[in-house]
């Protein structure tokens, strides 16, 4: 780009779309500014969420282009941030419901089947407690606290500016290019976005020790539990497909909810009973109506969004495509239709 006293791109949000595409950016040669409408990166529903990197379970109900993307991201997180971790997802079901496992192994590809004893080797907390399992040995997952932090870190020390509390018109930013990764906050330019609501708990426990995600099926309650460091799990799964008038609720938890993600880690190892709850939280997330990502160009904006679950699974492929389109390897018209696995 010419050199005319302006920034190349400017970026619209901090949350995991926003900070991964500055930094992609940044790599590939470009002057980048950031601006954020919170007062920091905590306010982003990719703080309150798992940070699985799992596009091979994701096939059971997400689209082939969310799995390719999310492949595609696996093999870049790793160059992004350090403490990204690949010792793949563990899938099991109670075994007076055989069937739901059965199900996800028809739906899902990747995966290697394990008897009890091979499951009890691969965690050896879950010994002796499933007949069967599903590991998925191509994925990983990350912290997401850490991760937003490392890549703001990243950032600054590059010389990027980051704005919080940024309140102007984005149409006079002063950059060549605007990449609008706003989430929610861009209702102005996709009025379809709808927020689906993902609820959390952080516990600790000293009786529970595992080495990756662990997926327990269940009819109507499944559940994930990801193990942080300090003995620390994430424990997750709802999916709310309602927003309530007052802001603040986007991050309150309903006892339902709170109910059923402590019953069910309890399910999982009884141990769980006597793990110290740190933190119960919840997101709002960006889904259009497909619940498939999008680009779209408007003039000199590139607006991403639309990640839905998905966050962190996708942001990196679609942070590379966006430099792609800037530098004019891809044409403006098949920015979504190629094959991602070509990308």
């Amino acid at each position: 780009m010419v050199d005319s006293g302006r920034l190349d791109v400017a970026v619209l949000g901090a949350g995991v779309m926003g900070l991964v595409a500055a930094v992609t950016l940044v790599r590939a040669g470009l002057r980048v500014v950031v601006h954020e409408r919170a007062a920091d990166i905590t306010a982003s529903a990719a703080w309150r969420s798992g940070g699985m990197l799992a596009p091979d379970c994701e096939a059971e109900i997400a689209e082939p282009l969310v799995v390719a993307l999310g492949r595609r991201s696996l093999a870049l997180w790793p160059s992004l941030v350090p403490g990204v971790e690949t010792n793949g997802t563990l899938v099991v079901a109670p075994p007076r419901e055989p069937g739901v496992l059965t199900r996800f192994e028809r739906l899902t590809h990747n995966h290697r089947s394990l008897d009890e004893e091979a499951l009890g080797a691969l965690e050896p907390a879950l010994a002796g407690r499933y007949r069967r399992g599903l590991f998925f040995p191509h994925e990983g997952h990350l912290d997401p606290r850490r991760t937003l932090r490392a890549l703001q870190t990243w950032l600054r020390e590059a010389g990027v500016p980051i704005e919080f509390g940024f309140s102007g018109d984005p149409d006079s930013l002063n950059a060549d290019r605007i990449v609008d990764a706003r989430g929610l906050g861009a209702r102005d330019r996709f009025p379809t976005l709808r927020g689906v609501k993902g609820e959390m708990a952080l516990v600790r426990s000293r009786d529970v020790s595992l080495a990756r995600p662990v997926r327990l099926l269940h009819h109507r309650h499944p559940l994930y539990v990801v193990p942080r460091e300090g003995g620390v799990f994430m424990i997750g799964a709802t999916t709310i497909e309602s927003e309530s008038p007052d802001p603040s609720a986007e991050t309150r938890v309903t006892l339902r909810s709170a109910g059923e993600l402590l019953t069910q880690a309890y399910a999982l190892h009884p141990a769980f009973a006597e793990a110290e709850i740190l933190e119960l939280n919840a997101g709002l997330r960006p889904a259009f109506p497909d619940n498939a990502p999008r680009i779209e160009i408007s003039g000199r904006t590139i607006a991403v969004n639309g990640l839905y679950r998905h966050g962190w699974l996708l942001a990196p492929a679609l942070a590379a495509r966006i430099v792609d389109v800037l530098l004019g390897k891809v044409p403006t018209n098949e920015v979504m239709h190629a094959d991602p696995a070509e990308w």
